[in-house]
């Protein structure tokens, strides 16, 4: 079984904010494939289905961008998932170009508080992620009010347009082809200069 876990913060207040991207792509997931809630279990809200003939379940922690590892751990103990086959985590990127999607199959947490408690939590780096460009930040923005903050409409475009990447970039990790994902997507992301 795959864990699909979209990152963001779980209040009204946030909605539609740069940090709350892993939740509109979790949204997106939900939507295409029709994904009834199965209620409210350890720290998050989740649901399951079926892509491509591999079970999945989409999760957003309800613990605050934070502490977003605590969640994760615990549906990855519960269901005995490995990380570094059955986890994906989707979230916001600072450091790439607006509305822009990088695939990766383990790595560091980088600047991202959400990854740093996952990676704390589980003890590994090695599982997958996507993530969708905010950046770059204004200079005279803090870095929080920068990413609690929503998009200008210009930048709401592009992100609404890698968000609708996100099915058929799921789609291929589900079905093992992580590695043509990553050539068809991350070669038309660059970091932010």
């Amino acid at each position: 079984m795959y864990l699909i876990v979209g990152l963001g913060n779980p209040e009204r207040k946030y909605e539609n904010t740069k940090h709350n991207c892993g939740f509109d792509a979790a949204e997106r997931l939900i939507k295409k494939y029709d994904i009834p809630s199965s209620g409210i279990s350890m720290k998050g809200v989740y649901g399951k289905t079926v892509i491509g003939g591999e079970k999945v379940m989409v999760m957003k922690p309800l613990t605050y961008m934070n502490l977003s590892g605590q969640a994760v751990r615990a549906y990855v103990d519960y269901y005995k998932l490995d990380p570094a086959k059955d986890l994906v985590v989707i979230y916001d990127d600072i450091d790439l170009e607006c509305g822009q999607i990088r695939i990766r199959k383990q790595g560091s947490a980088g600047s991202h508080n959400g990854m740093k408690s996952i990676v704390e939590c589980l003890g590994t780096q090695k599982f997958s992620r996507i993530r969708i460009g905010i950046g770059p930040k204004e200079p005279k923005w803090d870095l929080a009010d920068f990413v609690l903050s929503p998009f200008p409409k210009d930048k709401r475009a592009l992100v609404d347009e890698a968000l609708d990447e996100i099915v058929p970039v799921t789609e291929m990790i589900v079905a093992g082809e992580i590695d043509r994902a990553m050539e068809k997507y991350n070669k038309k992301a660059s970091p932010v200069e």
